[in-house]
């Protein structure tokens, strides 16, 4: 219809976004690649293991939690024997996901022969004054002999522990894949690239030096650029190729070029829906567009499901999702709450060709601040295998009545406000410009 106003807002909608999106790069997809799905770390941590153990020539890991427990406990061993075997073996940890623990995991890895670096360190009082301190290494990759890689939410800590509530009998629900094939070198160079920049941060001064008494000051200047681009294949994906037998991308969010990569892939997926958008996101915060694309689809008829956390351990996360409850409700978005246990899976399937697991959840801080990493698959088959895994998960979740209003009157308006106000302050604080 000429005059239908859907239609013209999709249109308006779509102009912001040609003109947002302009530099943003697009997933690169490669062929001939093998992904399988890992629920939780009951199936990553044997796989890993089992990889690492096989390693002949180098292991690259980063992860924003590496806990003590036992589940944690196996993998760390595994990659002692690997160092202890000549295999070199690199881990990077996140300063603030670690907190706590990263002197007694720092000895015993270092003593072990594995080499460690920790991104973002907070090892003085002073380092809580710097905003770059908001920024956080949350991406968790380990890649072998850049043959084998894995990719997915599931830091090294036990499904059954958590850090703020201890331990429980049902594992929380999450999720990584398994890949091989030329998407693995997109993923070893975003390892080593982190390893680069959280190790530079420790040794600057001596790398500085070093460049500048070396014999060839400019090509160790250009190695060393080339050592800390995450995006170093084609704009950070792996090289297009043949597309079959697996259609898959990595996609990475950093603070330099890849500021809005993951957002853009989201948004341009659910504005091509013509069938379903299912997402799961722990913390779900979204910005203008993200939302405007979820309530388009469900206004032009796509079945639009979301799973959030029902089991809550951050109030503030809970209280900024609900917020946003009433207006999507309104647009004919489905909203499920998992209780069964605590939720950190960040996944989406939509229609039947295109899913996506990683790290990033539907949030500010991973959206805008932290370094963040997903596959994308464009594979029939992982879309139904992750799907009937939704759907399992739909299955024991408690779904919002959207005739009711979630928080009405004075207080929801005020609540709504709040949780507005403190994301715009969090994001200057950490140096975001722009709207969200």
């Amino acid at each position: 219809m000429p005059n239908d106003p859907l239609a013209a807002r999709a249109a308006v909608a779509r102009a912001a976004l040609t003109t947002i999106w302009g530099a943003v790069p697009r997933p690169v997809f490669s062929g001939g690649n093998a992904v399988s799905l890992l629920r939780g770390g009951d199936a990553l941590f044997p796989a890993m293991v089992a990889a690492i153990d096989a390693a002949r020539h180098e292991i690259c890991l980063a992860t924003y939690i590496f806990h003590d427990d036992p589940a944690a406990d196996r993998v760390a061993d595994a990659l002692i024997r690997a160092a202890q075997r000549g295999v070199r073996v690199q881990v990077v940890i996140d300063g603030f996901g670690t907190l706590g623990g990263v002197s007694a995991l720092q000895r015993r890895l270092s003593d072990g022969g594995v080499q460690m670096a920790v991104y973002r360190p907070i090892d003085r009082w002073w380092n809580w004054l710097q905003p770059g301190q908001l920024r956080r290494l949350h991406l968790k990759l380990c890649v072998v002999d850049a043959k084998i890689g894995f990719v997915g939410g599931v830091n090294l800590i036990d499904d059954r522990y958590d850090l703020n509530h201890g331990w429980s009998d049902v594992p929380r629900l999450d999720f990584a894949v398994q890949a091989s094939g030329p998407i693995t070198g997109a993923i070893h160079q975003a390892a080593i690239a982190v390893w680069s920049r959280a190790h530079l941060g420790r040794t600057f001064k001596d790398e500085a030096v070093a460049i500048v008494r070396g014999a060839a000051p400019v090509a160790r200047v250009r190695r060393l650029i080339k050592r800390l681009r995450l995006n170093g294949l084609r704009g950070m994906q792996a090289t297009p190729g043949e597309l079959e037998p697996m259609h898959a991308a990595f996609v990475l969010r950093d603070n330099v070029r890849q500021r809005r990569t993951i957002e853009r892939a989201y948004i341009d997926a659910i504005r091509s829906a013509r069938v379903r958008v299912d997402l799961i996101s722990p913390y779900f915060y979204p910005g203008r567009q993200f939302r405007r694309a979820l309530r388009h689809a469900a206004q032009r008829g796509v079945q639009v499901r979301l799973l959030l956390q029902g089991k809550i351990d951050y109030r503030i996360a809970a209280l900024a999702a609900r917020a946003l409850y009433d207006e999507l409700l309104g647009q004919g978005v489905h909203i499920f709450e998992y209780t069964p246990a605590y939720l950190h899976a960040k996944i989406a399937v939509i229609d039947d060709d295109w899913a996506t697991v990683g790290s990033s959840n539907i949030d500010p801080l991973s959206l805008l601040l932290n370094l963040e990493a997903n596959v994308i698959v464009r594979d029939a088959a992982f879309n139904a295998e992750l799907s009937a895994q939704f759907d399992a998960a739909i299955a024991v979740s408690a779904e919002i009545d959207p005739t009711q209003k979630y928080r009405p009157g004075m207080l929801g308006a005020l609540r709504r406000g709040v949780v507005a106000w403190v994301s715009y302050v969090y994001l200057r604080v950490a140096g975001a410009t722009g709207r969200y």
